[in-house]
């Protein structure tokens, strides 16, 4: 009880003393942003920027993974967390093209956390972890690209090919064949 009249007795003379110069009150997803990146534990394999170091709310984390099909890549995904965070995830973009199942052609990431599974115990690091786990397992189960998990699922050492040649720079499918039947698919491998 006495602890919480203090408490209270804290926030009348916080409130009654002047703020001075242009001081702004922390929003409650900055103070949260805040404790998430400097409590975050990245893995070897990642890194992230920040290209305002005054912005915590929008930064980029790179992932490099060293083992898995995608293990010569460089792939960069840009975080914008939202005033509603931690009670919306973060919006998540891969600015890396990429051929995953998991990762369109616009760069969306299919990541159960950052959608129906969200909760606001989760943190940043949760996030990290989790895209670096879709470049050692990709999930052909729930995929955004149905035309490289139809390819994981069938042909491993296609989509090994794929990746590889996705990870150089060159372009892997075609819109038109991504809609057609495993028959045109297989034609559409000799085109490769």
């Amino acid at each position: 009880m006495i602890k919480l009249f203090s408490l209270k007795q804290q926030k009348k003379d916080g409130e009654s003393s002047p703020r001075t110069g242009n001081q702004k009150k922390a929003s409650a997803a900055q103070l949260r942003i805040t404790k998430d990146i400097n409590e975050l534990n990245l893995p070897k394999t990642c890194t992230t920027e920040f290209p305002d170091p005054d912005d915590l709310l929008t930064f980029k984390l790179v992932i490099c993974p060293d083992e898995g099909f995608y293990r010569t890549g460089r792939f960069v995904f840009s975080f914008k967390v939202g005033p509603n965070y931690p009670h919306e995830p973060p919006k998540v973009k891969c600015e890396t093209q990429v051929y995953h199942p998991n990762i369109d052609q616009q760069g969306n990431v299919c990541l159960n956390i950052l959608r129906e599974d969200w909760k606001p115990v989760l943190t940043i690091n949760s996030i990290v972890y989790g895209l670096q786990y879709l470049f050692l397992e990709p999930n052909p189960e729930d995929p955004l690209n149905k035309e490289a998990a139809e390819v994981l699922t069938n042909n491993r050492r296609l989509f090994e090919q794929n990746v590889q040649k996705a990870i150089r720079g060159g372009y892997v499918g075609d819109p038109e064949i991504r809609q057609h039947s495993n028959k045109k698919f297989k034609q559409w491998k000799n085109y490769l």
